[in-house]
């Protein structure tokens, strides 16, 4: 009877233990517009778990620096790469999210093919965006900007050629600073990339359970109905 006691009251522990997870701090890179779409996306998917999501508004390389050492939980989405690079990181699988870098120009008309294409010209990129860095590493002329509106902003201003952004963001961007009549995306994208949820080891446990409800979502559809909408919301609060 007293053993059956004691371990009635370990389970009741153990469940109270794995029930305590009931906020995720997630880093966020600053004034991405598609990192705002996959946090929204990871509010459903973490709600499903009971789970609230608080997010950590920081540059690229600072959020990777807080996740990766566990003073944040971990990332919104980050390319695969990031996997070996940080391996304190843990991929969650499938993709939450896929980014499609694009070439943006105020002049120039090409057409895009690969990464290849737009190395004979000056390139902008934001520092720390890992599918930029890997796309434009070698390349002759390339200028790393500390923020997505920045990079536009010195694009216009006649500091580079071209300027690679996933191109949702780059047309939110546009929009938001009213040069989408001068700034437009040449075709077609450079590439399409799909990025992960990453967790910090800490949470090693609770890994499998996000990727649990991720591939749920994904089978049914509403991941893709839900990265839908909230593209649409934000380029039209861009257009406001």
């Amino acid at each position: 009877m007293r053993r059956a006691f004691i371990a009635g009251v370990l389970v009741l522990l153990l469940q109270d233990t794995v029930s305590a997870q009931s906020l995720i701090r997630l880093t966020r890179i600053a004034g991405i517009p598609d990192q705002f779409v996959g946090g929204e996306i990871l509010r459903a998917v973490y709600g499903r778990l009971g789970i609230d999501v608080e997010f950590v508004d920081v540059p690229s390389q600072r959020a990777l620096a807080l996740s990766s050492s566990g003073a944040a939980d971990g990332e919104i989405h980050r390319i695969a790469a990031v996997a070996q690079q940080y391996p304190t990181l843990i991929r969650i699988e499938p993709s939450i999210n896929f980014i499609e870098p694009a070439a943006f120009t105020t002049a120039l008309t090409f057409e895009v093919s690969g990464w290849d294409s737009i190395k004979a010209h000056s390139v902008g990129i934001v520092r720390g965006v890992g599918s930029s860095e890997a796309g434009t590493r070698g390349m002759a002329r390339v200028t790393a900007a500390t923020g997505l509106e920045n990079l536009i902003r010195m694009l216009d201003a006649g500091r580079f050629d071209v300027m690679v952004s996933d191109l949702f963001s780059g047309r939110v961007a546009t929009r938001k600073l009213k040069l989408d009549s001068r700034i437009r995306p040449l075709s077609p994208v450079i590439e399409r990339i799909e990025i992960f949820h990453y967790l910090h080891e800490s949470h090693r446990d609770l890994a499998p359970r996000v990727a649990a409800v991720v591939r749920d979502m994904q089978a049914s559809g509403e991941l893709t109905r839900l990265r839908e909408q909230l593209i649409q919301k934000v380029l039209d609060t861009a257009s406001e």
